[in-house]
């Protein structure tokens, strides 16, 4: 079975030799963790999700971990600064949305779906500092996000430092005979076989997945960060968010996020060595995406209306309208009463990265006034647009 999950995406097994062995003799039970710091589920966790659906079907066990609790860390995993902390009721409001999402590629049914408040909630200081004792601090600091912040002189705060005991103490609990992440949660997995052994547990095996990069091309794809394609936005925002990923992405995307055969990827691979316009293969891309989604129908209408919009520089068909009492409206209150955005911060990292337009002149100042008038066009993304009634 390792050799489903050996190309496209994985790449490093911990042990893949006891990993094989494993599978022969009992059915796993597969850890799978993600914290709710925002509502969506977006196709970097995918990368995991599809094969983990390869090994629900193989009859394993799937065990979705909401981590509800560490999300009050945050996990420090390619970041340089400290996360806000979220409140109980924005990490409740969060989790509950992912249910639904998971359930698009699991059997929520067959999913063992776990929070580890269950298990935080009930331990007092004298329990962490048992489980702090298990590590030393030379180990903890070992870790690259760590290393380079302390040389960067970027703020490090000292319950950040308990994030991977913590998620290390999730695969003692759940008793996880195999772990799946991406490679910026290596030193974490590690640390979950190295707790399990000394607390007397077989280790777990380690899946270590390629990383998405996101829509900006830069980092990896994160809802903190806000370059992601959400797994429940209509098939219109998913196809023309694919067509805004860099060039040098289309093949990394075919890859991580498709079904596509190695064989088909190598010919689009020929196609674009080859001089081919680069849009025709992201056109395919975006596609693919959204009928994975959606399926063909939706995809179809989707194609048919960025090729209107972008091809034929026509307005959308269907432009919802939008009830708001005229005045003048800061840009990120105007977004949050329209219903466009729910926060501050989501309006100006839109404003900021060129995603909001209103009667197609682009606003790039979040502290402009703008006055509401009946008509007025109101576009956010490449696909989205509002009309004021």
């Amino acid at each position: 079975m390792t050799e489903e999950f050996s190309h496209k995406g994985i790449i490093e097994i911990i042990d893949d030799k006891n990993f094989r062995t494993k599978l022969k003799t009992k059915k796993l039970r597969i850890k799978y963790g993600v914290d709710p710091t925002r509502p969506d589920i977006h196709l970097g966790h995918t990368v995991q999700l599809w094969k983990l659906k390869k090994l629900q079907k193989a009859g394993h066990k799937i065990i979705f971990l909401i981590g509800d609790y560490t999300t009050k860390i945050g996990d420090p995993s390619g970041r340089n600064s400290t996360r806000p902390v979220l409140t109980d009721e924005e990490i409740k409001i969060n989790a509950e949305t992912y249910f639904a999402q998971v359930g698009k590629i699991l059997d929520i049914e067959k999913t063992e779906i776990r929070y580890n408040s269950e298990w935080y909630s009930k331990m007092d200081f004298s329990d962490i500092l048992q489980l702090a004792g298990k590590f030393t601090v030379a180990q903890i600091l070992e870790r690259d996000d760590f290393n380079k912040g302390m040389i960067a002189h970027n703020d490090i705060g000292l319950h950040e430092l308990l994030y991977p005991v913590m998620q290390a103490y999730d695969s003692v609990v759940l008793k996880a005979d195999v772990e799946f992440g991406g490679s910026d949660q290596r030193f974490n997995m590690l640390a979950g076989r190295d707790l399990q052994k000394k607390m007397g547990l077989t280790p777990q095996d380690v899946f270590i997945t390629d990383l998405l990069v996101g829509l900006d091309g830069k980092v990896k794809m994160s809802k903190s960060v806000g370059n992601y394609i959400g797994i429940t936005e209509d098939a219109n925002t998913m196809y023309g968010k694919a067509m805004s990923i860099p060039d040098d992405l289309i093949i990394n995307y075919f890859e991580l996020v498709t079904d596509k055969t190695e064989e088909e990827i190598a010919e689009i691979k020929t196609r674009l060595k080859n001089g081919v316009n680069p849009r025709n293969s992201k056109m395919e891309l975006a596609y693919e995406i959204a009928k994975i989604f959606h399926g063909s129908k939706k995809a179809d209408e989707a194609q048919k209306e960025f090729v209107s919009v972008y091809s034929e520089k026509q307005l959308p068909a269907d432009i919802p309208t939008i009830s708001i009492n005229y005045g003048n409206y800061g840009v990120p209150l105007l977004l949050i009463n329209l219903g466009i955005t729910s926060s501050n911060s989501e309006a100006r990292r839109l404003i900021s990265q060129g995603a909001v337009k209103i009667d197609e002149a682009k606003i790039t100042d979040w502290k402009a006034i703008i006055g509401v008038k009946k008509g007025m066009l109101i576009q956010v993304g490449k696909l989205k647009y509002f009309k004021i009634k």
